[in-house]
């Protein structure tokens, strides 16, 4: 048997992508259950040859495959152009219309969404308290759907959207409504209005990365009764975080999700559970942050 057939691999495909900690997370659980693995960043900011994004996904996915991948991991800009690529949607995936985990298997490919329930983790663990009355939601890509169906599925009463993006908002609102007829999901006009009467934001949008600094809206607009939860995480404490620990919010950085959506993608690929709590600790050691309920933390789509 050829030595390549021994180790599993797997890949994470997008752009600006470097500093994921994605590869770092997946072969350490993978070195702690004893078994080889290989996880290859394939950043369409770096290759040099093939057109645009689209279309180098569709020959990556195909490279992947006869390379006997396990899996992908996909991330910005690609999370909703690689469905047409795939044979099969999960639930979620389909409900979403968004899809970061591919696994490749008997020749066909199957799309999956772990980043709804990443996110949906760490909400529930550093805020099981959080006021769900009101929810304004700042991004409606890949990310933000995701975003916006856990907080749903967490039990949110009312969710308003705001992307510059009209057509995709009201795509994802009439998506979400009807899978959750009882919420009031609703595309946002007034931003200002909308935070005044706020529980609680998310945050889905790339502002605050290293390569989109700022703030994704006016810090003034932000209220100690509110909760903030940011998806960014590279840096950890981006620029909304550190205006919202100011004023008082309560916050929940990247971190988690990135964390949790690892381990449900290497369930996926390895077809073995992951250790949470594990992959948390080394996410710490490759972070250099302290307390599990202090993490700070993918690039998003």
């Amino acid at each position: 048997m050829d030595k390549s057939d021994t180790i599993m691999r797997a890949g994470l495909i997008g752009a600006g992508i470097q500093a994921s900690l994605t590869p770092a997370m997946h072969m350490a659980e993978a070195r702690a259950q004893g078994f080889a693995y290989r996880y290859d960043l394939f950043d369409l900011k770096h290759l040099d040859a093939g057109g645009g994004g689209d279309e180098r996904l569709a020959g990556l996915i195909d490279q992947a495959e006869r390379d006997r991948f396990a899996g992908l991991n996909i991330t910005h800009p690609c999370k909703q152009s690689v469905i047409p690529l795939l044979d099969s949607l999960s639930d979620d995936a389909a409900a979403l219309g968004a899809v970061n985990t591919v696994v490749l298997r008997d020749g066909k490919r199957h799309g999956h969404n772990t980043d709804w329930w990443g996110f949906a983790e760490a909400f529930r663990r550093r805020l099981p308290d959080a006021e769900l009355a009101h929810v304004v939601q700042l991004g409606a890509g890949g990310a933000g759907a995701a975003t916006v169906y856990a907080i749903l599925t967490l039990g949110a009463d009312a969710v308003t959207i705001f992307d510059p993006d009209r057509q995709r908002v009201s795509a994802l609102v009439a998506a979400m409504q009807t899978r959750f007829p009882a919420a009031r999901i609703g595309a946002g006009t007034d931003l200002a209005a909308s935070m005044a009467d706020a529980s609680g934001l998310i945050h889905s949008t790339p502002t605050g990365m290293v390569s989109y600094p700022g703030l994704p809206l006016d810090a003034a607009l932000l209220d100690a009764r509110q909760w903030v939860a940011e998806v960014v995480y590279f840096p950890l404490e981006t620029a909304l975080l550190v205006e919202a620990r100011r004023r008082g919010c309560r916050v929940i950085d990247g971190g988690g999700m990135a964390v949790f959506q690892a381990v449900g993608a290497f369930g996926l690929f390895a077809g073995r559970q992951a250790d949470a709590d594990r992959m948390m600790r080394h996410f710490r050691e490759l972070t250099g942050t302290g307390d599990a309920a202090e993490i700070r933390p993918e690039v998003l789509g």
